[in-house]
C-alpha cells in the first residue's frame, strides 16, 4: 500500500497528488455550504428590512467574494505540492491577477453602490444620476489606475520611475488643462453642494433659464426666449446665482400715483382700501400700504404683499386681479390716478381779473399745456 501511495507523478507522490485533491475538493465543499447558509440568512434578512444595502450585500458575497475564496482555495491546494519554478511562477501570476481582479472590482462596486444610495436620498433622483454616472466613471478609473499600479509593483518591476513619470507628465497636463481640471472639481462642488439641480430655473447675472443638464466641463441652461446657453461650471460656481425654484414666496412691491385734488378723507382711506382687495385675492398675504411721498404732481403711495408661491405665472394673475379691482373702487370712490401735470399761472400789465377770471385763465392754460405734453 505505501508502495502505490509511493508512486511518483510529474515530480508528486500520489500521496501528495491526494492531499492536494482533497485540501482543494473539502475547501470547495465547506465554501459552498458556508455561501448557502450566509445568502440564506441575509435573504431572510433582506426581507425584513426596506433597505437595498442587504440586497448590495448579498450580490457583493456571490459574485466577488465566494469566487476569490474558490480561486484561494484551488492555489492553496496546488501550494501543498512540489511545483516547478516556471509554473509556480505561473499559479502566483495567476492569483495576482484574479485577486486585483475582484479586490478592485469590489473596492468599484462599492463606492459606486454608496454613490447611487446618496443621490437615491435626493429629491431630484433622476437629473442627479446623470450628474452622478460622471463621478462614478472618474472614480472607476482612478481605482482601477491604482489597482494596476499595485499589479505592476507586486509583479517584480520598479514602479517608482513609472510613478514620477506620471507625477512631472501629471504637473505638465495639470498646467496645460488647468481651466479643464477647474471645471472638473467646480461639477463635484455642484454634485456634492447642490447651488441648483436639473429643473431649477436660475439667473447668472444677466442671464436666466432652467438647467437642462449638468456635465463634467459645462452646464447647459435653456433660456425664455428658447435658446441654450452653455456656461463652464466654474463660471457657475464663481459667480452670485439666483436660484428661483426654491424660493418659497414672492415678495411684491408696487407703487402707484393718486392726484393732489383727492380729498384728504378719501386719501387716508386708500390703505384700507388696498389691504381689502390683496387679502381677498387667494394664495396673498398682505404686508402693508403707505402714503410714501408727495411727488411734483401726485400722492405717492408703496404697496408691499407676498405671492404664496414661487409660480410667476401665478403672481402675474395676482397682480392683474389687483390692478382690476383698485380701477374699480377707486371708480367708485371718484379717486383719480395722477399723471404728468403743470399748472402755469401768467400774469400781466393789464387789470387785476377776479378769481374767477383767474380760474379760467389757469383751466385754459392748465389744458393747453396737457394737450401740448
Amino acid at each position: 500500500m505505501n508502495q502505490f501511495w509511493s508512486q511518483v507523478f510529474w515530480g508528486n507522490t500520489l500521496k501528495d497528488w491526494a492531499v492536494a485533491i482533497s485540501i482543494i475538493v473539502v475547501t470547495l465543499v465547506v465554501l459552498r455550504i458556508v455561501r448557502h447558509i450566509a445568502l440564506s440568512r441575509l435573504k431572510l434578512w433582506s426581507q425584513r428590512t426596506n433597505t437595498q444595502f442587504d440586497d448590495f450585500l448579498i450580490c457583493l458575497i456571490d459574485r466577488f467574494v465566494v469566487p476569490f475564496l474558490y480561486i484561494l482555495g484551488l492555489y492553496w491546494g496546488l501550494h501543498t505540492l512540489t511545483l516547478s519554478d516556471k509554473v509556480s511562477k505561473v499559479a502566483d501570476v495567476v492569483i495576482l491577477f484574479t485577486g486585483t481582479y475582484f479586490i478592485v472590482r469590489l473596492i468599484a462596486s462599492s463606492i459606486s453602490y454608496f454613490i447611487n444610495a446618496y443621490v437615491g436620498a435626493q429629491s431630484d433622483q433622476a437629473g442627479r444620476r446623470k450628474q452622478a454616472r460622471g463621478i462614478i466613471v472618474l472614480v472607476n478609473i482612478l481605482v482601477w489606475v491604482i489597482g494596476i499600479l499595485f499589479l505592476v509593483d507586486n509583479l517584480g518591476y520598479n514602479i517608482t520611475t513609472i510613478i514620477t513619470g506620471l507625477g512631472i507628465g501629471g504637473i505638465a497636463i495639470a498646467l496645460a488643462t488647468q481651466a479643464i481640471l477647474g471645471d472638473l472639481f467646480s461639477y463635484f462642488v455642484i454634485f456634492f453642494d447642490k447651488p441648483f439641480e436639473i429643473g431649477d430655473f436660475i439667473i447668472i447675472g444677466d442671464k436666466m433659464g432652467a438647467v437642462e443638464y449638468v456635465g463634467i466641463k459645462t452646464t447647459r441652461i435653456r433660456s425664455l426666449s428658447g435658446e441654450q446657453l452653455i456656461f463652464s461650471n466654474t463660471d457657475l460656481t464663481n459667480s452670485r446665482v439666483h436660484n428661483y425654484k426654491r424660493m418659497e414666496k414672492r415678495r411684491i412691491v408696487f407703487a402707484f400715483r393718486i392726484s393732489y385734488g383727492t380729498p384728504m378723507e378719501k386719501v387716508t382711506r386708500i390703505p384700507t382700501i388696498i389691504k381689502k382687495i390683496i387679502e381677498a385675492q387667494p394664495d396673498t398675504q398682505f404686508d402693508r400700504a403707505h402714503l410714501l411721498s408727495f411727488g411734483d404732481f401726485s400722492f405717492n403711495f408703496e404697496v408691499v404683499y407676498n405671492v404664496l408661491s414661487p409660480d410667476y405665472n401665478l403672481y402675474m394673475d395676482r397682480q392683474q386681479a389687483i390692478n382690476f379691482a383698485m380701477m374699480k373702487a377707486f371708480e367708485q370712490e371718484a379717486i383719480r390716478f395722477a399723471y404728468p401735470t403743470q399748472n402755469l399761472i401768467i400774469g400781466n400789465g393789464g387789470p387785476k381779473a377776479t378769481a374767477g377770471e383767474w380760474g379760467t385763465r389757469e383751466a385754459q392754460v392748465d389744458k393747453n399745456a396737457n394737450m401740448n405734453s
